[in-house]
């Protein structure tokens, strides 16, 4: 059996926005949330535990698409790189950069489309733009 999980894009405004509207729904009865980490959204996404557990296949209606895209698109992407990139911050410096210069020269991921790439992982998991 197919189950439907429904996003609410337009309570999405900004990456931290869209952590809240995914433990909104897919955390739903879990005493716990999800941090803001693209690598703890695809765990997430395996299942086991919150909307997901025993469940083998997913329609994931995802409600104003466009306006998330707009959202987490190139202006949210560069702060999020640019904050990777300060001073005394412990991630991948190199990594960030590149990711940055890559996305200012028009050839990188933004924000959106690295969750859209992490859904396309995950088969059982079908993503409709509603």
């Amino acid at each position: 059996m197919v189950k439907r999980i429904d996003i609410d894009g337009n309570a999405i405004n900004d990456i931290a926005s869209f952590y809240e509207e995914i433990n909104r729904v897919l955390m739903a009865g879990e005493s716990w949330r999800i941090g803001q980490s693209l690598d703890a959204f695809d765990d997430l996404l395996y299942g086991g535990y919150g909307a997901l557990q025993g469940v083998q296949s997913v329609e994931l209606v995802w409600h104003h698409m466009d306006h998330c895209r707009n959202v987490l698109g190139n202006q949210a992407t560069r702060a999020y790189y640019r904050d990777k990139l300060r001073s005394g911050s412990p991630y991948n410096k190199k990594l960030f950069a590149e990711k940055l210069e890559a996305l200012e020269a028009g050839t990188g991921e933004t924000y959106f489309d690295s969750i859209i790439s992490i859904l396309a992982d995950h088969p059982s998991i079908r993503v409709i733009n509603a």
